[in-house]
């Protein structure tokens, strides 16, 4: 499971936001997800069969234009360069992907990239023991917080990343 909860600091009568990313599978948590979100953006995994969610999405919270993808479709799965490259495709600032459960979050060439993981770690032909984890991100104008959950030693850890997006220059 991929979920990503966007929040928007500076007018909280928008709303939570949920970002899934990829195999929804079962209508029930799609009505779950529209019970606790009032925005709900989902992008088709590999073993969805709902055909009217797509590859991939972008999805503009304050500043930000953020791209969706399960993670399927890069080849090799995860690789970043593979992953740049749908990024700069979708022309977004923040690029979300999965499928690997691996959790990464990274800054590169001024741009922002998340793979929340797996909330329940499970299993990764990539990764021999995945670790749970989910992430929470935080907006607030040019300002992307990104609090990365994750359970290690049966100790749940938080990291918190800053991304700041470049403003654009003012032509005087």
């Amino acid at each position: 499971l991929h979920f990503f909860f966007l929040r928007r600091s500076s007018d909280l009568s928008s709303g939570i936001n949920a970002e899934y990313g990829g195999n929804l599978c079962l209508r029930e948590t799609h009505d779950y997800l529209k019970n606790i979100a009032s925005d709900v953006h989902i992008v088709r995994g590999d073993f969805d069969t709902n055909t009217s969610y797509p590859e991939q999405k972008v999805v503009t919270v304050g500043q930000f234009k953020i791209g969706l993808i399960h993670g399927h479709q890069v080849v090799p799965w995860g690789d970043h360069d593979a992953i740049a490259t749908i990024r700069r495709q979708l022309d977004v600032d923040v690029m979300i992907s999965g499928h690997t459960h691996k959790l990464e979050a990274y800054e590169k060439d001024g741009k922002f990239y998340i793979n929340p993981g797996s909330v329940t770690g499970a299993y990764s032909a990539l990764e021999r023991d995945p670790v749970p984890a989910f992430i929470l991100m935080d907006i607030q104008s040019n300002t992307l917080v990104t609090y990365v959950y994750s359970l290690a030693n049966d100790e749940m850890e938080v990291k918190k990343i800053e991304f700041k997006k470049a403003l654009p220059e003012r032509e005087e």
